[in-house]
């Protein structure tokens, strides 16, 4: 199993766009993404919560394996 990086928000949803992820809306510093049935809010904090990140991994239907890849595009 990989282990979770340490991510800001907005690596995350750049990371999702790369996946085909779209921003539908934003209200304040939470950014709602969508993508088919899959939808997600990140919040644009500098750090993410280990918690909050794998929350929005099981609501986009990725794994942490899926990630690292995205990220290192």
């Amino acid at each position: 199993m990989t282990k979770l990086p340490v991510l800001s928000g907005k690596q995350v949803v750049k990371a999702l766009k790369k996946d085909g992820f779209q921003v539908v809306r934003q209200k304040g510093s939470h950014v709602s993404l969508q993508k088919g049935v899959y939808r997600t809010v990140v919040p644009l904090h500098d750090e993410l919560a280990k918690g909050t990140l794998l929350g929005i991994l099981k609501q986009c239907g990725l794994s942490r394996e899926d990630l690292a890849r995205l990220i290192s595009e």
